[in-house]
Order: C-alpha cells, then sequence, then structure tokens
C-alpha cells in the first residue's frame, strides 16, 4: 500500500507514486517479489551506480531509464537534483521506481528523498531490501552476533558530510569499548585512520575483521585479517570500494565450526 504521510488526495491525477525500492546487495535473485513486480511495471527508473545491470532490463521498453550514478567519491547528479528529478516524474504522471543500492534506509540517503515527497506531497512507499553489511557477513560466514560472543551489531559509515569537522562524523572510541561487532560501509579510503582511532579508544589490535568487497556478486572476494594489519592486507591485496568492513570476536568464527553455548 502507498503511504501517503500528508493526507493527501488520491484522487489527484498529476501526482503519481514514487517507490523508493532496496536492489539488494549485488546478486538479482536476492532482490524481493515485490521490487522485482515494481520495476517490470514502472513508467520511469531512477537508479543507482551499483544496481544490477539485470535488475534494469527487467524496466518495460518504454520506461524512462535515468542514471544517478551514487559511489563514493562521485555522484552525476548532487542529491538534491536527484530529488527534483523524482519531483519532476511524479508531476508527469509518471509511476517510478527510486532503485537504490541495498536497503533504501540505511546509508542509502532515503529519508532525504523521503522527506521531499512528503514536502511536495507525493505519495510514496519504502520497499526494503537486504542491505550490504548482512549480506556480506553472511558470505564471509561471520555471524553479526552470537550468543558466547556478543548480542549486538553496530552498523557504521566511514565516510559522512564533508561539512562535518569529523570526516567520518563517528566517535570511534567510544564504539573500542563495547562488546560488539562493527560493521562498516564506506570506510575503504579511511582505515587507517579508523584503525587507529579504535586502537586509540582501546580496542586490541588482535581483534579479528573481515573485507568483503563486490558481496554477492561475480566480482565478490573475502579478506581475513586482524585490526593491526587491516590497512595494510588491504592495500597489499588491492581490496577497495565497494567493500563491507566487519570488526569483532564473531569475524574469526568462519575458521571453524561455531562453538555451542
Amino acid at each position: 500500500m502507498i503511504t501517503n504521510p500528508v493526507g493527501i488526495s488520491d484522487s489527484i491525477p498529476e501526482k503519481s507514486p514514487v517507490y523508493l525500492v532496496g536492489a539488494g546487495p549485488g546478486d538479482p535473485e536476492l532482490i524481493t517479489r515485490k521490487a522485482e513486480r515494481l520495476i517490470r511495471s514502472c513508467d520511469a527508473l531512477v537508479f543507482d551506480y551499483l544496481v544490477s545491470e539485470e535488475l534494469l532490463k527487467w524496466a518495460p521498453t518504454t520506461a524512462e531509464r535515468i542514471c544517478v550514478g551514487k559511489r563514493a567519491g562521485f555522484h552525476s547528479l548532487p542529491q538534491e537534483k536527484i530529488q527534483d528529478v523524482l519531483v519532476r516524474l511524479s508531476l508527469a504522471g509518471k509511476m517510478t521506481v527510486r532503485l537504490k543500492g541495498g536497503d533504501p534506509f540505511v546509508f542509502g540517503r532515503g529519508g532525504e528523498e523521503v522527506s521531499r515527497l512528503r514536502a511536495e506531497g507525493i505519495p510514496f512507499e519504502v520497499v526494503p531490501a537486504i542491505t550490504a553489511g548482512v549480506a556480506a557477513a553472511a558470505r564471509a560466514v561471520v555471524p553479526l552476533t552470537h550468543r558466547s560472543f556478543n548480542s549486538s551489531v553496530v552498523f557504521l559509515t566511514g565516510h559522512q558530510d564533508p561539512s562535518k569537522d569529523d570526516a567520518t562524523g563517528v566517535d570511534w572510541a567510544t564504539y573500542a569499548r563495547l562488546d560488539t561487532t562493527l560493521c562498516l560501509y564506506m570506510a575503504m579510503t579511511r582505515l587507517p585512520q579508523i584503525q587507529k582511532a579504535l586502537i586509540d579508544g582501546g580496542m586490541p589490535a588482535t581483534t579479528p575483521c573481515a573485507v568483503v568487497q563486490w558481496a554477492t556478486t561475480e566480482k565478490e572476494r573475502i579478506l581475513y585479517t586482524t585490526l593491526e594489519k587491516l590497512p595494510a592486507d588491504c592495500e597489499k591485496d588491492n581490496f577497495t570500494a565497494p567493500a563491507i568492513v566487519i570488526i569483532g570476536k564473531t569475524a574469526a568464527l568462519h575458521a571453524s565450526a561455531f562453538p555451542s553455548a
């Protein structure tokens, strides 16, 4: 069901719905059935750089296709312009799928797009998906939680708004002291700074780590290491974005059968 948070009339023909759809972590088979149905029936498809080419082929041949190209260090359109595109398509009467890598509400700036749609009185719906961190952990056989080791997981971004004083926007020392699993998005270009901040904050240098590049795709690669060696090993083996970094005790469990609790 389309969400209509501002209570606009469903009878307004010029405002067609916009669906913020998660494309999942990369493997087309991991997308939801609802997402596939919406892609196959859309009038316009607005998609990100990391979205699988196979998913794009599902759109009708008559559908307008717009690549907004979001990836680390490069945007073909600024975020505000992307939101302008969604508004324009809705006002043109086109049922629009905004196809976003991973899940729309996990470091995908889906909240900003929803805010704009709500402000414009445009009906929308958010269609969730498997986020990259969960998929990467599964592919690396690393449980994000395990009752013998930890009862929580923290999803963090290694790159935030560059206008902030701290380019990561994260108090790493606080997380260094928690008995949890850290799952890092968009962190590859800042691994040396993050590693130093975590160790300075009290996290043992021997803490197990896993890095999963291009999780669930044909280009997938997995690296197991420790916090002490993390930046050097990634550089040596040429691990770059897109990748998920998992830091914590459970990152060592891939090597053997999980211990019973």
